[in-house]
C-alpha cells in the first residue's frame, strides 16, 4: 500500500525549495503525494502563488486560509490561531502517514503542533540552524522537538539537532535542498530575463529582498533604501517582503521608492526560475534573506547581508554582512562588487530529494515514538 506523504507549503520561497522533492514524491510509486497549501500562497496581496503550484502540474489537496490583513504581532498570533483550526480539519481529512515541513516560519509551528496532537509523524528540513535576528530561531527549534525525522543542511546543524535531544539514528545531513534547483534548472538567458522583467539591458542589476527583523531593527528598510539611492544607473530589482509583522510596512516603503526611482521595480513574486536567473546575473544580492547565504554562492554572486536577521547562520566567504546603517551598507555593497575569489559552497552537492526519499523508503514505519537522547 502506498504511504501518504503530505507536504506543507506556505510561501513562494519555501515552495521553490521544496519543488524537486514534491516532484520526486509525485513520481514515486511507493508514495501517494498530498499537498497542503496555506499562508501567502492564498493571498492576492502576495501574488496568489498557489497558481504557480497548479501550473507546475500538482494537485492541491487542501487549502488553509489563515492570513489576516494586519501588520502587527497581534495579527500574526491571530493568524496562527486560524491556521491551527484549519490544519486540524485539513489533516483530519487527509490522514497522512507523514507530513514534511521545511524551516522555521510561524505557519510551520501551527501545522507542527496540530500534527503532534493528531499523532501524525513529522519530517523536518533545515533544523539545527540559528538566526538570532528573528523569532523564527525559536520556532525552528520548537519544530525540531515536535518532529521525528530530521534532514539538515550541514553536519554542524546535524550535531545541533542531536544536541537538542534527537537520536542520531533519526538525523540525516543531506545538504540544503535549494541547491538542487540550481543544479537542475535550465536558467533563462540574461536577455530573456531582462526582457521579461522590463529591465534596462544597458545597466547592471541588484536583486534585493528585505524581511523584518522580528526581534530587532524595525526601520532598517529605510536605511537600505537610502543607500540604494546612490545607484541611479543600476537596475534595482525588489521582491516583496514576507508576511511577518512589519512586512507590509516594508513593502509599502519599497513601493513608494519605486514611484520616484524609475530604475527600481517591485515584484510580488518572481517564481523560482526567474529568481535564480536574476541571482545569476546580479552584481550582488542584497537584503537579509536566507537564500543569500545558502543558494546564492552556488551561482557565483556575492551577497550583502544587512543587519541581524541571519545572525548565527553559517556564512560562506562571498557573504558580506553589514550593520543597518546607510553608509555601512553602501560601503559593503561596493566591497561585494569587487569580490573575485573562489566561492565557498558549504551546503552540500544538491542531491537532496533523492537522499530524503531513500531514507523514507528504508523506514519500516513512521512512528512518532521517541525518547530524549542524552549526549
Amino acid at each position: 500500500m502506498k504511504r501518504k506523504i503530505c507536504v506543507v507549503t506556505g510561501t513562494r520561497a519555501e515552495y521553490g525549495l521544496l519543488f524537486p522533492l514534491i516532484k520526486k514524491l509525485q513520481q514515486d510509486s511507493a508514495f501517494h503525494l498530498q499537498l497542503l497549501v496555506t499562508g501567502t500562497h492564498l493571498s492576492p496581496e502576495f501574488g496568489d502563488t498557489y497558481k504557480q503550484i497548479e501550473l507546475d502540474g500538482f494537485t492541491i489537496n487542501e487549502r488553509v486560509e489563515m492570513l489576516l490583513s494586519a501588520d502587527t504581532d497581534t495579527g500574526v498570533v491571530k493568524s496562527m490561531g486560524l491556521a491551527t483550526i484549519g490544519f486540524a480539519d485539513a489533516l483530519t481529512r487527509l490522514q497522512p502517514d507523514l507530513i514534511i515541513i521545511l524551516g522555521d516560519r510561524y505557519e510551520m509551528l501551527a501545522v507542527a503542533q496540530s500534527a503532534l496532537i493528531l499523532q501524525i509523524p513529522i519530517a523536518h528540513l533545515h533544523g539545527g540552524e540559528c538566526t538570532f535576528g528573528a523569532y523564527d530561531d525559536a520556532i525552528r527549534h520548537a519544530v525540531t522537538k515536535m518532529a521525528t525525522w530530521h534532514f539538515t543542511s550541514t553536519e554542524s546543524h546535524r550535531k545541533r539537532v542531536i544536541q537538542l535531544g534527537e537520536s542520531p539514528k533519526r538525523v540525516f545531513n543531506v545538504g540544503a535542498i535549494g541547491i538542487e534547483n540550481i543544479i537542475n534548472l535550465q536558467l533563462l538567458k540574461k536577455s530573456e530575463l531582462f526582457e521579461q522583467l522590463q529591465l534596462d539591458k544597458g545597466l547592471p542589476m541588484f536583486l534585493i529582498t528585505y524581511h523584518p527583523e522580528t526581534t530587532g531593527e524595525i526601520d532598517g528598510i529605510f536605511k537600505l533604501l537610502k543607500a540604494l539611492e546612490n545607484y541611479l544607473n543600476v537596475n534595482l530589482l525588489f521582491t516583496k517582503s514576507n508576511a511577518d509583522n512589519g512586512g507590509r510596512r516594508i513593502n509599502e516603503a519599497i513601493h513608494e521608492f519605486t514611484l520616484t526611482h524609475h530604475n527600481a521595480k517591485l515584484f510580488d513574486s518572481l517564481g523560482q526560475l526567474r529568481y535564480l536567473s536574476a541571482v545569476k546575473y546580479a552584481e550582488a544580492v542584497i537584503g537579509n534573506s536566507s537564500s543569500g547565504l545558502i543558494e546564492v554562492p552556488y551561482l557565483a554572486t556575492p551577497t550583502v547581508n544587512c543587519g541581524n536577521r541571519q545572525k548565527g547562520r553559517e556564512q560562506p566567504n562571498s557573504v558580506f554582512t553589514t550593520p543597518l546603517q546607510t553608509e555601512e551598507i553602501y560601503c559593503t555593497i561596493e566591497k561585494a562588487r569587487k569580490f573575485n575569489s573562489e566561492y565557498d559552497q558549504i551546503f552540500g552537492d544538491g542531491h537532496v530529494s533523492e537522499k530524503i526519499i531513500a531514507v523514507l523508503k528504508e523506514l519500516p514505519s513512521f512512528s512518532i515514538k521517541k525518547e530524549f537522547y542524552d549526549l
